[in-house]
Order: C-alpha cells, then sequence, then structure tokens
C-alpha cells in the first residue's frame, strides 16, 4: 500500500508541476505575445510619424537610455500627449517627437530615471538664452523663466518662475538704494508664479506687462484648452485644472493676484535695462524708468510677432492673434500657419465664415492628434479649404494672392481677414543690448535626473 501510495502521490506531483509549468509557460507566452504586438504597433507609429515629419524633434523632447530603461511603460502612460513615446522589444521608444510640448511627466513617472530632456537635436539648433542652474543669467542680478528660457508648458513655466524668485530671495542683498528688490517682466505664467513668490517672500516687486494679464496664454483662441495637469503656485498651492479654458484660466490668476494684493502693470513694454551703481535702470514705454535690485524676464520666446513681409500686410484687416472668434461672421477668412495657433483658429472660425489656411509644407507636421483629427474631420465635411505648399504673397482690399510650388500660376481668393501665425521672434537685439550671452543648444539637457 505505501508503494501505491507513494506512486499516486508521484503522479499527482507530475500532474500538478505539469499543469504549473504549462500555465507558466503560457503566462510567458501572452506577454511575448503582447510585447511583439507592441513592438509591431510602435514600429508603425515610427514609419508613420516619420512619413509626417513627425520623428525628429523640433524643441524640447524625452530622451531614452536603453541601458536604464526596462519597460515598465510608465512614461508612455504619464504622456498627456499621447503617442510621443512607445515601447518596443521592452524598451521604450520616442514616436511624434516633434509633438512633444515638454510636460516632463514621463521623465518624473520613470522608475530607473532613464529619460532626459533635451532641447535641439546635433543637427538643428535652437536659440536660447544661457542661464545657470539658478535661473540666473551671465549678466549677474537677471534671471530668466518660462518660455524664454526653453520651457513653454504652463506647468512647467509657472513652476520655473516660482524657483527663479526663491533663488532671488535667496542670494538678494537687502541692503540696496534701489526702488524695487525685483522687477518682473512678463505677467504670463512664469511672471505670475514669480510674483506670488516675491509676495510670499516679502520682496519690494513690480511686475510689468508689454500687453495683458496672461502674457502668450491671453493671445490664445477663446476656447483652447490651455492645463494638461496641476500645477503649484506659491500661497495658493496645487491647482487642479484640466482641460480649462483660456477665460478660466485667467479669472482663476486674476482672483489669485487680488487675494494677495498684486498689481500687474499693464500695456507697459520695458524698452532696455542698464546696469547703474550696483543695481539696474529699467526703462520702460513711455518715458518710465525704475530701479531694481535683480530683474526677472518671463517674456517669452515670441517677443514681437514674425511677419512675412509681403504688400498689403500693414492693412488693418490683417491680425497675428485671435481674440475672440466668436463676434467675425460671414468672412471670407485666410489663416496662415501650420502649427496649432493656426490650425485651432482656423477651427474656430469655421463655423460661422469661409476659411482656408496656407501652409508652404505638404504635410501639417507640427501639431497636436486631437487638432490633427479635428481638422480632417473639418476638411471632410467642407467646413473650411485648405492649400498645402502655398506661401501669401500679396494682400489687397478684396482679396489675397497666394503662390504655388504644384502649379505654374498663382491662386486668387476673395478676402475680408488675414490671421497670421507664422512664429514669433526672439528678442535677441533686447537680450544682446542688455548683455546676456544667446547659445545655440544641439541637443543639450534641460531636465536630468
Amino acid at each position: 500500500m505505501d508503494l501505491i501510495a507513494a506512486m499516486n502521490q508521484t503522479i499527482v506531483n507530475i500532474i500538478y508541476y505539469t499543469v504549473t509549468a504549462g500555465l507558466f509557460a503560457a503566462v510567458i507566452l501572452i506577454y511575448l505575445r503582447r510585447k511583439d504586438k507592441q513592438s509591431k504597433s510602435t514600429d508603425e507609429k515610427i514609419r508613420k510619424a516619420t512619413e509626417e515629419g513627425l520623428h525628429e524633434p523640433v524643441s524640447l523632447h524625452p530622451f531614452v537610455d536603453p541601458d536604464r530603461c526596462i519597460g515598465t511603460g510608465a512614461c508612455v502612460e504619464a504622456c498627456p500627449e499621447k503617442d510621443i513615446l512607445g515601447l518596443k522589444n521592452g524598451k521604450a521608444k520616442v514616436i511624434n517627437t516633434s509633438r512633444c510640448i515638454g510636460h516632463g511627466a514621463c521623465f518624473h513617472a520613470c522608475p530607473t530615471e532613464a529619460i532626459t530632456l533635451l532641447i535641439g537635436t546635433e543637427k538643428r539648433g535652437v536659440d536660447i538664452p544661457h542661464v545657470s542652474k539658478t535661473f540666473e543669467t551671465n549678466v549677474p542680478g537677471i534671471y530668466i523663466a518660462g518660455e524664454l528660457g526653453g520651457m513653454g508648458l504652463i506647468k512647467n513655466a509657472a513652476e520655473q518662475g516660482r524657483q527663479a524668485a526663491e533663488n532671488i530671495t535667496k542670494s538678494l542683498k537687502r541692503n540696496h538704494d534701489a526702488d524695487y528688490d525685483l522687477i518682473i517682466t512678463g505677467a504670463g505664467p512664469a511672471g505670475i508664479s514669480a510674483a506670488l513668490s516675491a509676495k510670499k517672500n516679502n520682496l519690494r516687486f513690480l511686475v510689468l506687462e508689454q500687453d495683458t494679464l496672461g502674457g502668450t496664454v491671453f493671445t490664445y483662441p477663446r476656447a483652447k484648452v490651455v492645463m494638461t495637469a496641476p500645477m503649484d503656485l506659491p500661497l495658493v498651492g496645487k491647482i487642479k485644472l484640466f482641460e480649462t479654458s483660456k477665460p478660466d484660466l485667467l479669472n482663476m490668476w486674476k482672483t489669485v493676484l487680488a487675494k494677495y494684493d498684486i498689481m500687474i502693470t499693464e500695456n507697459c513694454k520695458v524698452e532696455s535695462i542698464t546696469g547703474h551703481m550696483g543695481f539696474f535702470d529699467v526703462a520702460a514705454s513711455g518715458g518710465k524708468h525704475y530701479t531694481t535690485a535683480s530683474v526677472l524676464l518671463a517674456i517669452g520666446r515670441r517677443g514681437t510677432p514674425r511677419k512675412l513681409n509681403v504688400p498689403g500686410e500693414e492693412m488693418e484687416k490683417v491680425a497675428y492673434r485671435l481674440l475672440d472668434p466668436e463676434e467675425i461672421t460671414g468672412k471670407n477668412i485666410l489663416v496662415v500657419g501650420g502649427g496649432d495657433s493656426a490650425v485651432e483658429s482656423a477651427l474656430l472660425l469655421a463655423d460661422n465664415n469661409h476659411v482656408t489656411i496656407s501652409y508652404r509644407n505638404e504635410v501639417f507636421n507640427r501639431i497636436k492628434p486631437m487638432n490633427n483629427v479635428a481638422l480632417n474631420k473639418a476638411i471632410a465635411a467642407g467646413k473650411l479649404m485648405v492649400r498645402l505648399q502655398t506661401n501669401l504673397v500679396r494682400i489687397e482690399d478684396d482679396c489675397v494672392t497666394l503662390s504655388t510650388e504644384n502649379e505654374d500660376h498663382d491662386i486668387k481668393l476673395s478676402n475680408d481677414l488675414v490671421f497670421i501665425f507664422a512664429g514669433g521672434e526672439l528678442p535677441t537685439q533686447f537680450l544682446e543690448k542688455t548683455g546676456i550671452t544667446i547659445t545655440k543648444k544641439f541637443g543639450e539637457t534641460i531636465m536630468k535626473h
């Protein structure tokens, strides 16, 4: 009986280990098939992105160290833009790199610190003012935060503004003879955050804005979603405003600034900053002069809108930003540009107007996926016309003329309004006059663990 029992136990053990091994093998097989499916999907996305000109980065973008990456996929899941990263052979790979707008979510999500954020590439450089880790430029006492320094995302710009103001507070010598401890130029996300930090640290400060509260955000189309992640504001704490419209964001800032009695001097453009007797003299529009111990530049990269320099561009019907699309109806409109601002503006105008987009390239290679989907739907529905590989060459009272690369004749369109979204020009002359060094970054690290 003992022998039979032993044999039965052996058979049970064999069956148990066989089933266990089978289940283990099935799990491995499912894992390998899923991994292979992920790899093929990523390969296809990279192929498509390459064809559409989206694989090469434009400015800020993630770089994955394959030796540190263990393929958890946390970076893929964390990215709000989607399809910037994917998994291939168990490693993270960049896909639509040119669509990266610097959230940094992938950077923070990676458990093995395999991701760094770079600006520029080996072939394509990006002009960036020289700043230290404390955001101080080569001119002692002048700091830079936000879009001008390479961080255009609202959340990241606000964080830089906070950090820069904290660093200024630590290094500030309080026994100076200037009117202010700090002058902040620009009332966008970086400038507002810096102002709140300055208030928190009892600094004597002034905020000068050449346009209106919100800076670049104010120029966004009214319905544009401008927040995809929470931001941390000094004195306020963490603000969670997902899928927030421009009016909601601006109203929140107005409420916060009013609560802490912070005034923004609007429509006051800083024209020059010069050193004087241990502090700075800040000259602004209207012949105004201020003295300050330190300066924070949060003016954005655009400086001034880039013009096309074509005949008729000086006409009143030409604009470089769209503020109230709902008030424009029944017009023949030309939108020039191929970025998100151009596409979003065209879509907002398309419901009540006859809209044509003119873009010099053969594909829209710089727009977000959701904008691309909306654009294709609008085209299919006949709501707007797209003229690719065209250039605006003349603006007249009732028409515009486009040159074409694929046709031997120009295109003339009836026209009432022209919106030009050709980007902005880095305020190089202003920065160089101030003494700030500008360098071209070729794939250099912006964020690293």
